[in-house]
């Protein structure tokens, strides 16, 4: 099993995520039911020294895996519109989308 880290470094990617998603909605991150929820998650599963919470482990595990969908979600929507079908592409513009260069031809003609 991979190791997890810090239960408030993953909080703390996941407030960065949600912040990233909700960038252009017009109000703040902070106003959200997801923040609410994931907060109120994080507090009620926190290990106190009166109690040792099982379901800690069990919390952080899913958060990660939440952290990494939003982590995912957010970069295939950049390499969507990235590489989305603008039409037809020119043999050059498509070789310089994959970091090659053209041949030259001899005699100064290309």
């Amino acid at each position: 099993m991979a190791v997890l880290g810090s239960p408030l470094r993953t909080l703390r990617a996941l407030l960065r995520e949600l912040r990233q998603a909700s960038g252009g909605a017009g109000r703040p991150y902070r106003d959200t039911p997801a923040y609410r929820h994931i907060l109120a998650a994080f507090r009620n599963h926190r290990v106190t020294s009166e109690k040792l919470c099982r379901a800690q482990q069990e919390l952080h595990f899913q958060a990660a895996t939440y952290l990494c969908l939003l982590r995912s979600v957010r970069e295939h929507a950049a390499l969507h519109q990235e590489y989305h079908g603008k039409g037809e592409r020119s043999p050059e513009e498509v070789a310089g989308l994959v970091g090659f260069r053209l041949p030259q031809q001899p005699g100064g003609k290309g």
